[in-house]
């Protein structure tokens, strides 16, 4: 069986840099791609039904809106590549959601790319590919 790479891509030039590095390691090896495209959301469980209805409705426009302008171009461009290619878009936290990503398909290994403009809040909270790293059972390749 082949091997499947996950690639973490949010359209961002770290996001790029590190579908690149994915696309040029999956043809050498003859590997599959999944780009994984993971919207963060936090469940608040104290909403009133009302509100959980409205965020049901933004979470399907941002699903939609995801599809349209971050998935369906890469997966336009990458259709000459000859690469077996899947894409998924979820919710939840970044590094969680990629790594079960990974595993739901049999992934050998997970691709992200780094900004390096961590600032406070990567500092405090940790960015994705900081956390990816700290809970990842997979080999974890992080392209600067």
């Amino acid at each position: 069986m082949p091997e499947k790479f996950v690639v973490g891509y949010d359209g961002s030039p770290a996001g790029r840099r590190a579908l690149d590095f994915a696309v040029s390691n999956a043809k050498a090896q003859g590997a599959g791609l999944v780009i994984a495209h993971v919207l963060e959301w936090s469940p608040y469980s104290f909403l009133t039904k009302e509100e959980v209805e409205e965020r049901h409705v933004r979470r399907k426009e941002e699903l939609q809106r995801a599809e349209k302008h971050v998935i369906s171009p890469v997966r336009e461009k990458l259709d000459a590549t000859g690469l077996e290619i899947e894409t998924v878009i979820r919710y939840g936290h970044s590094a969680e959601m990629l790594l079960s990503i990974a595993k739901d398909a049999g992934a050998t290994q997970i691709i992200v790319g780094r900004d390096g403009n961590g600032g406070l809040a990567a500092r405090m909270f940790g960015s994705t590919a900081g956390s990816l790293v700290q809970i990842t059972t997979l080999p974890c390749t992080i392209v600067p």
